[in-house]
């Protein structure tokens, strides 16, 4: 038996990664880049205005108006000489003239600021003078331009390769002009459901059968990854049979996921079907609770998972195991988040000689156990929105005690 730990790193050890295409701009969300993405031009590509108001040169304010000046009014001494307006400057028009002493022009957010400009006064802080003038009646200090290349410059590196992409990294793509991406393929990974005691979900079961949900659960994990499941349906706990699916399996996709016919009984044929198959067993039983036989083999370049038959060991096994595989297998390395909170109640457990993963609810900032009654309880994981981890050796957990927990 191994721990987590020397599992995970066989599972991340693997060498196989996918090779690449090229997606559009509205497919690319959730995809793995399998390129650098440098920008083409400055950002931003010109001095633009951060607000509403009037472009002009802070010289003439600095003589004009002082710290003190705030709300001024017309019979105020000490009132800004006038500003000439020149011209308005909406977004997306080049400026026709140059800023000359005492002059200004009105300019809207976004817009370019024109030359000899070198700060922009808010609108909320002027007063229009009459002919085509306006003064201003507070002093300012925040230039309120955002400068051509403050952001990036061209060449500058913005998006590495194996980033997984969220909408934000889609709005750098399209602002860099990378339309088409180059990104990891997405793996295809077969799903097996093992058991003569399986019937489909939409049969109703007889004496002694029980619906089939890892399968379709593991399609769904499989589909938010993302990577392209292809499900193979249930196959009997008959050996020669089993091996047929497998081999099938192992022959048209990357990765093969089974569930059930790990553990140590009678009809428990997979591991050894899968020596039979030329499958290099890489691990067979893992300390954790719940999931101890877990099977990874490897056979060229592909893997295959004998996952436990218990809905909850399956789920949480391939978000721990499998969903790390299939993103490093399109070069995404990044270890998933934990968090940090206290505990909201205490906790107690009898055995502790693996690492426990409970489902937990995370409210206002502390961790709620839910009800929970082992492997099989998969519809515990609807009330929970976390994975507390608990480790090897830890009997109780005190309240305000700070756990690790992993977000769903």
């Amino acid at each position: 038996m191994v721990s987590i730990e020397e599992a995970m790193n066989t599972v991340l050890g693997q060498p196989f990664k996918m090779g690449g295409e090229r997606v559009s701009l509205s497919s690319c969300a959730g995809r793995v880049l399998a390129e650098d993405i440098f920008s083409d031009m400055d950002m931003p590509p010109f001095d633009k205005s951060a607000v509403d108001g009037y472009a002009c040169r802070m010289e003439d304010l600095q003589l004009n108006l002082s710290p003190g000046n705030a709300g001024l009014n017309t019979n105020d001494s000490h009132r800004t000489e006038a500003l000439q307006v020149i011209e308005t400057i909406p977004a997306g028009k080049i400026p026709s003239k140059r800023i000359g002493p005492f002059e200004c022009v009105k300019i809207m957010t976004g817009a370019m600021v024109p030359g000899g400009a070198d700060c922009v006064v808010m609108v909320e802080d002027s007063e229009e003078a009459g002919g085509n003038r306006v003064v201003f009646t507070r002093f300012v200090s925040a230039k309120n331009i955002c400068f051509r290349g403050e952001d990036i410059r061209s060449g500058d590196l913005v998006l590495e390769k194996g980033t997984k992409i969220t909408s934000a990294h889609v709005a750098v793509l399209a602002s860099v002009g990378a339309v088409t991406p180059l990104v990891a393929k997405l793996p295809v990974v077969g799903i097996i459901s093992t058991g003569d005691e399986l019937v489909e979900p939409a049969c109703i079961p007889r004496m002694a059968q029980i619906r089939n949900s890892n399968g379709w659960q593991l399609e769904s994990q499989v589909k938010e990854v993302p990577a392209h499941p292809s499900y193979l349906g249930i196959a009997p706990d008959n050996g020669p049979e089993l091996r047929k699916i497998i081999d099938y399996a192992l022959a048209n996709n990357d990765v093969v996921l089974l569930s059930g016919g790990v553990s140590m009984g009678e009809f428990d044929h997979v591991p050894g079907i899968l020596r039979d198959a030329g499958v290099e067993i890489l691990f067979e039983k893992v300390a954790i609770q719940p999931g101890k036989p877990t099977v990874f083999g490897r056979k060229g370049d592909k893997y295959i998972f004998g996952l436990p038959g218990n809905p909850v060991s399956s789920f949480i096994l391939f978000e721990i195991m499998v969903r790390p595989l299939l993103l490093g297998m399109m070069g995404h390395h990044d270890p998933p988040p934990e968090l940090v909170l206290p505990m909201g109640t205490a906790f107690s457990r009898r055995k502790s000689d693996r690492k426990t993963m409970l489902p937990v609810l995370m409210k206002n900032g502390t961790v709620f156990p839910v009800e929970y009654h082992g492997s099989a309880h998969i519809n515990a994981f609807t009330k929970a929105n976390g994975i507390l981890i608990i480790e090897i050796g830890t009997t109780s957990l005190n309240k305000g005690e700070l756990v690790h927990v992993r977000p769903l």
